[in-house]
């Protein structure tokens, strides 16, 4: 079965991304992460967001359109990025979150994908 494992970060979390004292050491602990699910063979797919500030949000009530810059809700923990894995059960996803990177300061979010067809 496969599932997405949504990752949270904090705008704390985001802004290590940048910084030329956090950045390597918030970087290696994502590639040990992204290394350890690609030689795994459970990736199936997964991406990294810009931040929040980047996001546009959609609406449609009564009929009309709004379009507004930002997150669709406000929260302190944002939408980082997500991973597809190919997993044989809720146990084997929760596994994987646990040793995700995000789980240490926000969290992970995990949801099964529902099949085709």
């Amino acid at each position: 079965m496969q599932y997405m494992l949504l990752f949270t970060e904090t705008e704390a979390d985001f802004a290590k991304r940048e910084d030329p004292a956090e950045a390597p050491a918030y970087w290696a602990a994502w590639n040990a992460y992204c290394k350890l699910a690609g030689e795994s063979g459970a990736m199936v797919s997964g991406a990294a967001l810009q931040p929040a500030s980047t996001a546009t949000t959609v609406r449609i009530r009564d009929g009309k359109q709004t379009v507004h810059d930002g997150p669709f809700a406000e929260s302190k923990e944002l939408a980082a990025g997500f991973f597809i894995l190919d997993l044989p059960d809720l146990d084997a996803a929760i596994e994987w979150a646990a040793k995700c990177p995000a789980a240490a300061s926000s969290s992970v979010e995990i949801r099964p994908v529902l099949p085709k067809g």
